[in-house]
């Protein structure tokens, strides 16, 4: 591509070197020819775009310099000079309308690309999109099964609670519990003990064995067991009798699983009667071992002090 414009500009500079000795023949035309081919020289749209357009504007400058060097008549330069003219405006028409052609092809292929990658960020923010939604549906349909588990167990725990409850309710009423403000009260008598003694017969056991099933069921719950005696019989016997009847409770208690840190015990001795010590069914009442049970997570208040 570039040896007819090496030959043109190596004809060029001969002609320029014999004019050094002569004056050389020339036209308007053939000078006007000669610039318009410098400047399509330079132009580097046109060898890429009309390299054919412009090898033959490169012939048809030879041969009216050519003809310029043999001095030849000044119609014929003219001529020759008018039609190499023409070719080289040719070439570059043709480099010009190619070089839009091809701004319109690379204009197209960025169009093309930016649509392409618009789609193409249009399609990951719906997958994106997608995704999230499809966690959101998964983060839900989590929670709706958490839910309905929680309602499940929240359910269980609340027939648990209430069967649990049934048979507290079913005990105490059986041990004939009375209901007070420090808690549910179960008393044994004095007839469950062996006379002036602090062992628990057989019926007094069934009892203890009874609260102490409610004890176990009953987590939550304590128990204070407090001893007592009638009038009869001298202050330190009584109190001792008390205590050792106190005692013989809780250690039952203990003995049949509940924890010794769920059972205090204190004896009062003749101190806080039910009933007058004047008669012997009276003293009866008095001597006796009271179980207190505790409100569901709450403590045992003491006793109001005795009068």
């Amino acid at each position: 591509m570039k040896t007819p414009f090496l030959k043109s500009a190596v004809f060029a500079s001969a002609v320029l070197l014999a004019a050094c000795s002569t004056v050389p023949t020339t036209t308007a035309t053939l000078d006007e020819a000669r610039a318009d081919y410098v400047a399509a020289s330079n132009n580097p749209q046109v060898a890429q775009y009309a390299p054919v357009e412009f090898r033959q504007a490169s012939e048809s400058l030879d041969r009216a310099n050519r003809a310029a060097a043999e001095r030849e008549s000044l119609d014929t330069i003219d001529r020759l000079a008018y039609v190499a003219k023409q070719r080289i405006a040719t070439a570059q028409e043709v480099a010009k309308a190619k070089t839009a052609e091809a701004d319109i092809a690379d204009a197209s292929r960025q169009r093309d690309r930016v649509q392409l990658e618009a789609r193409t960020a249009e399609a990951d923010r719906a997958k994106r999109e997608a995704a999230a939604a499809n966690a959101q549906v998964a983060a839900a349909q989590q929670q709706a099964q958490d839910a309905q588990a929680q309602a499940a167990a929240a359910q269980q725990q609340a027939a648990q609670l209430a069967e649990r409850s049934a048979r507290l309710e079913a005990i105490l009423v059986e041990l004939h519990a009375q209901k007070t403000e420090r808690g549910m009260v179960v008393t044994i008598g004095d007839v469950l003990f062996a006379t002036d003694r602090a062992e628990l017969n057989a019926n007094g056991m069934a009892s203890v064995r009874k609260l102490a099933e409610v004890m176990m069921q009953n987590p939550d719950r304590t128990v204070l067991v407090e001893g007592f005696t009638d009038s009869t019989g001298s202050h330190a016997h009584n109190q001792e009798l008390s205590d050792r009847r106190a005692q013989s409770v809780a250690q039952a208690l203990t003995s049949l699983g509940v924890p010794r840190e769920r059972v205090a015990m204190r004896g009062y001795g003749e101190a806080y009667p039910v009933a007058s010590n004047d008669t012997a069914s009276n003293r009866q009442l008095n001597r006796r071992v009271e179980i207190v049970l505790s409100n569901e997570n709450a403590q045992i208040p003491p006793r109001a002090a005795a009068r």
